[in-house]
């Protein structure tokens, strides 16, 4: 007699991994595309050239007193009492830019640059 015996085919999981396979095309074009940016920034750089003076004129002295910020005063009364005679607002912007600020805050004690255009 003769014995058969039947079992189940062994299936072996078979893993999906793809992985990205860059010609010398691909690897050139995703080059390029970094570099647009950088090629940007460095023509933008190249045109503006900075803020030389190019008629060989002197530039005015840009110069500044410094104040000191007392109890209750504010830029738009530091701007009033140092030029009386022009818009706060204009010598409010100046004085922003000179201290490099983003917003009209002081406190008291603090020192800020006046443009010398209108120290006394």
């Amino acid at each position: 007699m003769s014995s058969t015996s039947i079992s189940a085919p062994v299936i072996s999981p078979v893993r999906a991994t793809t992985r990205l396979r860059l010609t010398a095309r691909g690897r050139a074009v995703l080059l390029g595309l970094a570099a647009v940016p950088l090629a940007a920034v460095v023509g933008l750089v190249a045109l503006s050239g900075g803020s030389a003076l190019a008629s060989g004129e002197s530039s005015p002295a840009t110069g500044f007193e410094m104040v000191t910020i007392l109890p209750g005063d504010t830029l738009w009364s530091v701007a009033e009492s140092v030029a009386p005679g022009v818009d706060p607002r204009i010598v409010i912007d100046e004085i922003q830019r000179l201290n490099v600020r983003s917003n009209g805050a002081v406190q008291v004690g603090e020192r800020i640059a006046i443009p010398a255009q209108y120290s006394n």
